[in-house]
């Protein structure tokens, strides 16, 4: 279809980290989204894994900066000196087809921001689709068949929900609570109740080791101790955490995605909500991994909520994939 099918592409362009599937090979690459640029001059220092470590450990001449914000563009050069790295690393110079997910919610805008930075970074065509679509095919459900199915990919800008039935979205909600926005929860809640100045990666830490979406769940998880800043006294402190310190300061934002997804089953046909209830509600992307999540949707929408095998892949995997069913894409569009 487009010549040599290594170079088929597909790019899960995400707020926190990029992964990259290529056609025949899987998934080559997996980096943060972040980019370290000179202040000065805006040359590009580091890209991905190499930036991320330079995250508020930079020099005043150096700034890592995250170029893509709840899911969509914030720093159009950056993200396309970003693709151009990560798209020279996957497939060297070839001049591959190339499609990228975005969340469901994103405007025309937004979406031509996307296919602009692609064909900057090298892509010879670029398409666009809808996350909680490809998170769907990547966890292997029936998408084209007439059966509803119903994912909720759980990223780091954005929690995309949707239900799918015959090749396209019969409902969807987008909202920008994801893994990002629980690390802002936890930094803040630290700095009110023990005065303790936490970085984004001591709050992501805490919450891939110690964060539960069930406070009652949490008292069965060991606690951690943390470093930050003293705010009283301005020096160096470690405070001793218990998982429900962490369960706590997340609880309002677990409850706003299980809104989301209730809100999205009330928009659906009865059939699909059958279908829906038949097969249960798949759950993707980083977030999928927070424990005890499964359950508390569950117990919410009474539903049988399953994690995907490969969560974090899955939204790559499916871009990759519908890259074979370009004209049924094209179709849905």
């Amino acid at each position: 279809m487009f010549g040599m099918r290594s170079r088929n592409i597909g790019i899960d362009l995400g707020t926190a980290n990029t992964i990259v599937y290529v056609d025949g090979k899987g998934i080559v690459l997996r980096e943060p989204s972040v980019v370290a640029k000179k202040v000065a001059t805006g040359e590009v220092v580091a890209v991905g894994e190499q930036a991320r470590a330079m995250i508020g450990r930079t020099p005043g001449s150096i700034k890592a900066i995250r170029p893509m914000k709840d899911g969509v563009i914030a720093d159009y050069d950056t993200t396309a000196a970003m693709m151009q790295y990560f798209l020279k690393k996957a497939v060297g110079n070839a001049k591959p087809s190339v499609m990228v997910c975005v969340p469901s919610g994103v405007t025309e805008v937004e979406k031509r921001a996307v296919i602009e930075a692609a064909q900057h970074a090298g892509a010879r065509d670029a398409y666009l689709i809808e996350e909680p679509f490809a998170a769907a095919i990547g966890a292997g459900l029936p998408v084209m068949d007439p059966t509803g199915s119903m994912v909720a990919d759980i990223g780091g800008g954005t929690t995309d929900v949707a239900t799918i039935s015959l090749g396209g979205i019969v409902s969807s909600r987008s909202i920008r609570m994801a893994g990002d926005k629980f690390d802002e929860s936890i930094i803040a809640y630290i700095r009110q109740e023990f005065n303790l100045l936490i970085g984004e990666r001591t709050a992501e830490q805490l919450k891939m080791e110690i964060g539960s979406a069930s406070i009652e769940k949490a008292a069965e998880l060991p606690g951690m101790s943390i470093r930050g800043r003293d705010l009283v006294s301005g020096l160096p402190k470690t405070v001793d955490l218990k998982a429900e310190d962490v369960a706590k300061s997340i609880h309002e934002d677990i409850e706003e995605i299980v809104n989301a997804i209730k809100e999205t089953l009330e928009e659906t046909s009865p059939e699909i909500a059958a279908d829906v209830i038949d097969h249960g509600i798949v759950l993707t992307g980083g977030g999928a991994l927070l424990k005890n999540l499964a359950e508390v949707i569950s117990d919410s929408t009474k539903v049988p909520v399953f994690v995907a095998q490969d969560p974090l892949d899955c939204v790559a995997i499916g871009t990759g994939e519908s890259l074979k069913n370009l004209d049924v894409i094209k179709k849905h569009r």
